[in-house]
């Protein structure tokens, strides 16, 4: 079991030190942080941290204030970018097709897989990743749906500008052993209250 974790983590980024608070203290992070090819496979491999679980239940509906969406946010945060994609999927599976809200939940799993992609330092996979989830960001600025700035902690253009930048001009990796999360972002998703900077 993982010890319990400070109130919030410091990483060095490019820009400085961002502060990363836990939003789910009570949830235990994975075993590692999965990289295709490099770990295996979480759900698939019988060596995997979530073999045993077993598939993520299905949700009533797509939240932005629910356990899923905030635990896809602590796994972002921290560098658990294929677990955060896997969070958020479960959530854009039952989102009404063509809404706004599955839009926005793509737009966070595609900015997931470019964590994952900058981690395996595939920067031109990143960067379309990156730039799909930004055109899906700034489309959503058309339409008045204040959770979405709630639950980002910004507006979403601002969330598909630091996606674009951070593609291009990537945090500088620091040495770590295999399987642990690397936070490659220099920003944090959620809400001014849930995060401190």
């Amino acid at each position: 079991m993982e010890p319990a974790p400070p109130e919030c983590y410091s990483f060095p980024m490019t820009t400085g030190v961002k502060r990363r608070l836990r939003l789910l203290p009570q949830k235990s992070f994975p075993a590692y942080a999965y990289l295709p090819g490099r770990q295996p496979h979480p759900v698939r491999d019988p060596a995997g941290h979530s073999y045993h679980i077993g598939p993520m239940p299905v949700a009533a509906q797509a939240s932005l204030v629910s356990d899923a969406f905030v635990w896809g946010q602590d796994l972002f945060n921290h560098g658990y970018y294929w677990e955060a994609h896997e969070a958020w999927e479960a959530l854009w599976q039952v989102a009404g097709r063509g809404s706004s809200e599955r839009a926005f939940l793509k737009a966070l799993i595609l900015l997931s897989a470019a964590g994952v992609k900058i981690r395996e330092n595939k920067y031109s996979a990143a960067g379309r990743h990156a730039g799909r989830a930004a055109m899906l960001l700034r489309h959503l600025m058309k339409v008045p749906h204040v959770s979405f700035a709630r639950a980002l902690g910004m507006a979403p253009d601002t969330l598909a500008d630091l996606a674009e930048v951070a593609t291009r001009m990537p945090a500088v990796s620091r040495p770590v052993a295999p399987g642990l999360p690397e936070p490659v972002f220099d920003f944090v998703l959620g809400s001014k209250s849930q995060c401190c900077t």
